[in-house]
């Protein structure tokens, strides 16, 4: 997979993607990130890449011309499967989404600020608006870091053990069970004794009672009805 971000500020997303699971990603060569500064599209030699708003109101936006020209120029050598940028507005992001974006090939992802892009942007060139929560961020370095490494774990071979992300919070929409590790007393708090007993239907059966249990406590929201 191939993905290309386009930021005012990509030093920003340099240390998520240097460390841990995306920086394992990409040493495989599972994964391949690319960051580009919007700016060597800029309209002029000062490097501007925003202006005011038509109509008048506070905050800048972001210009069409960089953003094309970044979008046109990258699309050049590949096809992309989605032009994401991030947007309170967008649909918000869960674990589905991060299934389906996992399995496509290459994206571009645009970073906003300010008061966002021109709209004549996300009309004829982004194909999927994603909003990671309803808060709203400095620019959509943050979200593009969230969305890779929720990408990025996904594909087979980041993990060492592949299973290990079927079992997450939200791939069957209930969240995870509790975990317990050595040792199996500590301070008189004792791990469950069916986790100790090696009979794997019961401690299966455990787990989907007590992720259950979990999910109706905590986020009975995703059961539905």
């Amino acid at each position: 997979m191939r993905i290309d971000i386009i930021s005012i500020l990509p030093e920003l997303l340099e240390s998520p993607f240097s460390h841990s699971m995306m920086k394992r990603a990409q040493t495989k060569g599972l994964l391949e990130i690319h960051l580009h500064q919007l700016r060597q599209w800029a309209v002029n030699e000062y490097g501007q890449v925003d202006d005011y708003q038509f109509g008048g109101g506070a905050g800048l936006v972001m210009m069409c011309e960089p953003l094309v020209k970044g979008i046109e120029q990258l699309s050049h050598d590949r096809t992309y499967d989605e032009v994401i940028y991030f947007t309170p507005d967008g649909k918000t992001f869960d674990q589905g989404l991060a299934n389906r974006l996992s399995m496509k090939q290459n994206l571009i992802m645009i970073c906003g600020h300010y008061k966002g892009i021109d709209q004549r942007v996300r009309d004829k060139f982004v194909t999927m608006e994603i909003s990671i929560g309803d808060y709203v961020l400095s620019g959509g370095e943050l979200a593009a870091a969230v969305v890779t490494d929720a990408i990025g774990r996904l594909l087979p071979g980041v993990l060492n053990d592949e299973t290990s992300a079927l079992f997450d919070s939200f791939q069957d929409d209930m969240l995870a069970p509790p975990v317990y590790t050595r040792p199996e007393d500590f301070r008189g708090w004792k791990v469950p004794e069916v986790l100790l007993s090696g009979n794997h239907r019961l401690i299966d059966e455990w787990r989907q009672e007590q992720a259950m249990k979990r999910t109706q406590e905590k986020r009975p929201d995703l059961l539905g009805d």
